[in-house]
Parts: C-alpha cells; structure tokens; sequence
C-alpha cells in the first residue's frame, strides 16, 4: 500500500496548483484524476479569463481570491513562459437604464480593490471601434491565457516537486483506518492522513463517497460561437455586456483568446449531466442577438458554432451567489473540500493552492 502525507482527487488547475503548493512545503502529495489526462474539464472548457475581481461580493473568498490570484497569475505566466496577455476589458451599458447596475459593479469591484474607471462613448470608440460606444466600465487589469498551457506548466512543476500524478484514476472507495484515509483505486490503494478533494463537477459524489457531508454540484453548461477568421480584427480586447444576475453568468462576452479565435459566450443553462456537453446544442442564431448588442455591425453570416463547457456550481437555479468552498469536512477530519469552483477559479487557482496550504498547516 502507497503511503503519503496529502491525496488530492482531481487534476484540474485547483487540483494542481494545491499539489505544487502542498509539495513546496515538503509533504509527499499525489494526484487521482480519472481522465487520462489532467484538466480535460472545466479547467479547459472555458474563456481563457484572468478576471480582474470586479464582481464578487466584498469580503467573499471570490472577491479576495481572485484580486490575489490575478496578480499571482499574471507573475506566474510571465515566470514560467504561459502565453496570456492583459487585454483590458470594457462592461458596456445596453441603454441609461443600465447606468445604474454599471455603477454599483463599480463601487464593488472597487470596494475589492479593482482598478475601475466610468468611461463614455468615445472612450469606446477609441479602444473598441465596432462595439456599441455608450457608457462603460474600463477595467484594465483583465486579460486572457492559454488555459490548456496553465494546465500543462502547473502539472509539470507539481512533478518537478515529486508529487506522484496518476491519470486514469479514478477514487473507487475510501475507508478511514487508523487515522489515516485508504483510497481504492483499479490499481492499488492510497493510505493519506489528509484527502482533498478538488474533483469539480464531481466534489459532492467524492464527499459522498468518503462519508463526508452532503451538498449539491449544479451542472451548468455554457456555449460558445466564435467570429469567422475575416473578422477577428473587429475585436481587441474584451467587450462584457452588464451582467442581470453575477452570481450565474456574467452574460454573453466577447472574448480574444490568445491563439487568435474570438469568442462569442458562454451562454448559461442548468442540466442533470455532468459530462454531456453536446445534447441540444443551441442554435448559431441564439448567438446573434447578444453578440450584436456589443457589436452591432456582426451578422449571422459572421458567426460559426464553437465549443462548451461545464462549470461546477453550489449556486442553484433559484439563487444568486454561492462562494467557494475552501475548508475541512464537517464530518471527516481527514477530508478538506475544495469546491464550487467555477468563475473565477482558473484566475484564483494560485491563491487558492496558498489558501488551502495554510488552512491544513
């Protein structure tokens, strides 16, 4: 039987980033992802945003996280070669009924400690010539990065600190015995005095599963279009519309990735699966409406259909908010959960790997 100090279930960027933190401090760590490779879901599946922290409630981990994670992030990539780029990014009132909403996300992400300023049309149309020129927030800090690199350069510093990754492993069982907890896997078992489990769209089976407390991972799938290559040039930045409800989208957005393709989502919907990414898919014409709020002159013709993704959400339909959660099981002292971690965690991945190594010491 393999012992170690710390067993982490799950491979995504959460995942990793606690295991190379973990390891920093001398702990032998290992890695159980049931893919047979790390990051394969919501890691991957998403926009490529480093969020500036302007949305969150202040005083929530979102808030503080992602303000922490986001100058981290932005120092990691620069240190370790990880293509990403500090776009900008500009929130565009709809009409003046929208002023209001566009003010209040001002004082909060300047309560979190955000670079904000309130711009007017020309400020638009200087940085963004195609996009609706009226009233907006500027938020210079946001910017974009290759997700599939984080993915790849957090697993390969999570390895150079000797911790043990398995793919294709997925948690089985587990049995706390002698105070340690065993792990089942196909291949072998894992005794660990801590489990962490940071296994996204799947933490609530986990802690299920190790007879920890019960709570609900909500499946919530966003779709992308994407602009035709002819007119990428219409975008330099990102566009975000004034989000109706933070705590379950951020609306339909404009997004330069670093590879070049612009992106035209997510869209939100709540489902039952948390892996079918591809039922039902929406039409291209669901695109065009949001699309052209932010860029008027953009026809159906300048649309193709793009990917999608899963984010791993505690916020139900029926509610506004849920934060992270980043603590020790109510039930299993061996067990520390590490989840709901949707937007922004791809940006709060770092701070989030220092947050969970100073909660177990």
């Amino acid at each position: 039987m393999t012992e170690v100090d710390v067993a982490i279930v799950g491979g995504g960027v959460a995942g990793l980033a606690t295991a190379a933190e973990i390891a920093l401090a001398g702990k032998s760590v290992c890695v159980l992802e049931r893919h047979p490779r790390v990051g394969m879901e919501t890691s991957t599946h998403n926009s490529g945003v480093i969020h500036a922290g302007l949305y969150y409630p202040p005083g929530s981990l979102k808030a503080r996280l992602c303000v922490e994670g986001r100058d981290r992030l932005y120092a990691f990539c620069a240190a370790h070669g990880v293509p990403h780029r500090r776009t900008g990014k500009l929130v565009l009132a709809s009409d003046h009924s929208e002023i209001p909403a566009l003010e209040a996300l001002f004082h909060v992400g300047r309560t979190n400690g955000v670079e904000l300023e309130m711009v007017d049309g020309a400020f638009v149309r200087a940085r963004e010539p195609h996009a609706h020129a009226g009233p907006a927030l500027w938020s210079p800090s946001t910017g974009i990065v290759s997700a599939e690199t984080l993915v790849h350069t957090l697993r390969s510093l999570a390895a150079s600190r000797d911790v043990a990754i398995l793919p294709g492993t997925p948690l089985m069982g587990a049995e706390v015995r002698a105070g340690a907890v065993v792990l089942s896997t196909p291949r072998e078992e894992i005794a660990a005095a801590l489990v962490i489990n940071a296994a996204g769209l799947y933490a609530d089976e986990v802690s299920a599963l190790m007879g920890g407390e019960s709570f609900r991972i909500y499946p919530a799938r966003g779709e992308y279009a994407e602009l035709v290559w002819s007119k990428r040039a219409m975008v330099n930045g990102l566009i975000y519309p004034v989000p109706h409800k933070p705590g379950h989208s951020l609306g339909v957005h404009i997004v330069p990735s670093v590879d070049g393709a612009v992106l035209i989502g997510p869209t939100i919907r709540y489902q039952e699966d948390k892996d079918d990414y591809e039922k039902d898919r929406l039409a291209l014409e669901d695109f065009l409406e949001p699309a052209t709020r932010l860029l008027p002159a953009v026809s159906l013709a300048d649309l193709r259909l793009g990917g999608s993704g899963i984010r791993a959400k505690l916020c139900p339909p029926t509610e506004s908010f849920a934060d992270f959660m980043i603590r020790f099981d109510t039930r299993v002292p061996n067990l520390f959960h590490v989840a709901g971690i949707d937007s922004p965690g791809l940006t709060s991945c770092l701070a989030i790997a220092r947050e969970v190594a100073r909660a177990i010491g």
